[in-house]
């Protein structure tokens, strides 16, 4: 595909993997006709409706998963999270494995974009999905492993509430790729391939106040370099770090991001990663503590030599039914 291709263009997530459904399943049975449980939940206003689906009973479509994100038609949300263990997903034909470090029964977060496409990895996701297998006593302990296509990640539960939390997610090894470039309405922001299990165009703009951050038009026309990024890539406009007052703290940076098959979300937890070890590359770092502010709040990421860590808030909103019928 030609670098004309859109960042929001299909995001290329594993197409060979199943949606869930099961052979022979009937019509009524399908996850648009019958009562479904669900949670609302959002880490920095990144919102997602969580599926308890333990059965893997529910036909995740991208037509559903799409309608479910729907703003008009449905709860609304940047993406779903079907909660079921790795061994029921795999036993599914949703996974075709279970990946190395995760066991059968660790709990997977089967993250779907709000277009329906899946996903590798969401970092605001996995801390929602934390928190609501916290609060519904489905682990032991503060400290756990939640399962992901981009492998196992090992998280902690620092406080929580049925409705609040404070969770920290080990993200593994940021490993960069590329020096690349997008253009948003015209205007070219030179970046660097950034991978933290997803991939991500990190840009780090040189002399961007944040007012000039604020009046970038995310919505315009954005176009990559798909030789670069042939599975679509999340992009991140990321102003120079300025010092810190926060004890421990390298410096902070404020971050805006285009997701693939999402568009502009409030936040993206694999994104303020990106963000925190592009603005380190920026100065000469490899390693440090980056405040990431977004729109939706705030995040705080350690970039180690090998491991990264963000720490940041979840909000588990309410619960209710999808009625029959609805899709």
């Amino acid at each position: 595909m030609s670098e004309t291709e859109r960042s929001g263009a299909r995001p290329g997530g594993l197409e060979t993997e199943r949606s869930g459904a099961r052979p022979g399943r009937s019509e009524t049975e399908r996850s648009g006709a019958a009562h479904v449980d669900f949670v609302k939940g959002h880490g920095t206003q990144n919102d997602f409706v969580l599926l308890p689906d333990p059965g893997v009973a529910l036909d995740l479509t991208p037509e559903f998963v799409s309608a479910l994100c729907d703003r008009h038609r449905g709860i609304g949300a940047d993406g779903v999270l079907r909660v079921a263990t790795a061994g029921a997903l795999r036993d599914a034909g949703v996974l075709a494995t279970v990946p190395d470090g995760i066991s059968d029964n660790d709990w997977f977060m089967d993250y779907r974009n709000g277009d329906g496409s899946i996903a590798e990895m969401c970092g605001n996701g996995v801390r929602v999905f934390a928190h609501y297998l916290a609060a519904h006593d489905l682990v032991t302990g503060s400290a756990f492993v939640v399962g992901s296509r981009a492998g196992a990640r090992p998280v902690v539960v620092h406080e929580r509430s049925g409705t609040h939390a404070e969770v920290s997610v080990s993200m593994g090894k940021v490993v960069f790729g590329t020096d690349s470039k997008a253009t948003i309405d015209g205007r070219p922001f030179a970046g660097v391939a950034v991978d933290v299990g997803n991939p991500h165009l990190a840009c780090v703009v040189e002399g961007l106040s944040a007012a000039d951050l604020d009046d970038v038009d995310l919505t315009a026309p954005i176009t990559f370099d798909s030789g670069d990024f042939p599975a679509g890539v999340n992009i991140e406009l990321i102003t120079p770090p300025v010092p810190s007052t926060v004890d421990g703290v390298t410096g902070e940076v404020r971050m805006r991001v285009h997701e693939r098959g999402v568009g502009e979300t409030r936040s993206c937890g694999t994104g303020t990663v990106a963000a925190a070890a592009a603005a380190l590359r920026s100065i000469g770092r490899t390693t440090g503590t980056i405040i990431v502010d977004v729109p939706g709040g705030r995040i705080t990421v350690t970039v180690g030599d090998n491991d990264s860590e963000l720490r940041g808030p979840s909000i588990l909103v309410g619960a209710g039914i999808l009625n029959e019928g609805w899709l």
